[in-house]
């Protein structure tokens, strides 16, 4: 049921153009051929990390769908991106991590690395021949930037890294590695003390540890690293050194936050879609169990909260493409959507019944998948904290302000014939 493929609602159409439409055609189409077909077997094997669905993506360009066509993307901008992520994860959650998780580093890259850098990495991320990861949560800070252990220090023309780096998105894929270190000695402001570096897979004193299954998402890795002494160029600096604090928390806000709340959807839409034709076929009284007015309630109160999700996705990253300040839109679609696709599929679990806790009914690799959305790119708390710092207009660094306008993509209005 979730391979069908959609035209957009009418509600998306104030921020979606001609592009974006045939793009949409095309992420369902290549979801109901390519990656339906694969859904089982990945959830059947948790152990293997499922690489074909990325070659498959990488061939069409997707990981480079916010690159400048100068550097062989497709220069499509962040509804674009959204549309993909969504998509496929109404098919697969686990293949759309695969692929939110590049764009992560790769929007890094276009906003901190000189053209030089851009060059050498984003024609290699646009032809498929290499995929990236951000590497900067860690075993004892967890998600807490200011508190990061590893060390890169400077020895003559080169940089020692040497550290941990755990639930890193596509570690077993990435040919590159986007690693945020300690650069700086202790008492300087977590603001100066960061630096981000491009730590390639071969380089000596790089491990990845093997992979080990999570609860959900079976067939994406998000496993660990460690870093022994391993020895990078000084051109491998993305940004200025001091600077690794503005690219980690900038990549989670503008590309973390919106790929999170684009999954979130695509899990929503596939619960609500599989809740609906469940109901529609189980016979009750003399008709189905859609007929049920408590019943009914139920799936009114999921619809709601899929309509309202998927405005919030678009239009925060509408906001974006455009240039105009949204960190907070951001933070929000990433909260709600979370919440509700969480609620909609419990409240979907509790609709069938028993039948849910069949082992291989999609629902249940539909719950294991949601809780994948809640703790990277902030937790619940965390956005909620952001949220009120902007009800009590407390400033904070607008991100989309600073640095999506200088990157706003020349296109015709989305609303014009």
């Amino acid at each position: 049921m979730p391979a069908t493929p959609t035209t957009p609602p009418p509600a998306l159409r104030p921020y979606l153009n001609a592009r974006h439409e045939l793009l949409w055609d095309e992420a369902d189409a290549f979801a109901a051929e390519h990656i339906a077909p694969r859904a089982a077997r990945m959830e059947a094997a948790p152990g293997r990390v499922e690489r074909k669905v990325a070659d498959l993506m990488a061939a069409r360009r997707w990981f480079a769908v916010s690159v400048p066509s100068s550097f062989g993307g497709l220069d499509a901008g962040h509804v674009a991106k959204t549309i993909l992520v969504h998509r496929i994860a109404r098919v697969s959650a686990a293949a759309a991590a695969i692929l939110q998780a590049t764009l992560i580093p790769v929007g890094a890259l276009l906003h901190f690395a000189t053209y030089e850098q851009k060059g050498r990495w984003l024609p290699r991320v646009a032809d498929g021949s290499l995929l990236l990861s951000i590497a900067v949560t860690e075993p004892r800070a967890g998600g807490h930037i200011g508190g990061i252990e590893t060390i890169a220090e400077h020895v003559g023309n080169e940089w020692v890294i040497t550290g941990s780096k755990i639930h890193i998105g596509n570690s077993h894929l990435a040919g590159a590695h986007l690693v945020v270190a300690r650069t700086a000695k202790a008492g300087v402001s977590t603001s100066q003390a960061l630096t981000a570096f491009m730590v390639e897979s071969k380089r000596r004193g790089l491990s990845v540890a093997d992979h080990r299954p999570g609860l959900g998402l079976h067939g994406f890795s998000a496993g660990r690293l460690d870093l022994d002494h391993v020895r990078v160029p000084e051109e491998n600096v993305v940004g200025e050194i001091g600077q690794g604090l503005g690219v980690a928390q900038s990549s989670s806000i503008l590309y973390g936050r919106p790929n999170l709340a684009a999954v979130s959807l695509g899990i929503h839409e596939a619960v609500v879609a599989t809740s609906t034709a469940y109901l529609k076929t189980r016979s009750r009284y003399r008709g189905a169990l859609s007929d049920l007015p408590v019943l009914r309630d139920r799936i009114g109160d999921m619809e709601a909260r899929l309509r309202a999700g998927r405005i919030l996705a678009y239009q925060s990253v509408h906001l974006l493409d455009q240039g105009l300040p949204c960190d907070t839109d951001l933070i929000n679609a990433k909260y709600l959507g979370h919440q509700w696709a969480m609620q909609s599929t419990q409240d979907a679990m509790e609709l069938h019944g028993a039948h849910a806790l069949n082992g291989d009914y999609i629902l249940q690799r539909l719950w294991r998948d949601i809780q994948f959305t809640y703790p990277p790119a902030g937790t619940g708390e965390v956005q909620r904290i952001r949220l009120a710092d902007a009800a009590f207009d407390e400033a904070h660094i607008q991100w989309s302000e600073r640095l999506a306008a200088e990157a706003a993509w020349a296109r015709p209005d989305p609303t014009a014939a």
